[in-house]
């Protein structure tokens, strides 16, 4: 039971050392990563879209 408290007791230390991000970068990052996130999808969704279509004049 010792191990443990000990864990926890490490882990609320090392937590107060972590430098956070401000809510102004916080913001740039979280509007970056939905751009990244939203252009892959489309991305993947038209090369999808065209190897099937690529596919089915093949298969034809």
């Amino acid at each position: 039971m010792q191990r443990i408290l000990n864990f926890f007791r490490d882990v609320a230390r090392e937590m107060r050392k972590v430098s956070w991000p401000k809510r102004k970068e916080l913001t740039s990052y979280t509007i970056t990563v939905l751009a990244t996130v939203a252009f892959f999808a489309v991305f993947f969704a038209v090369v999808d879209f065209g190897i099937s279509k690529l596919i089915r004049v093949i298969l034809e």
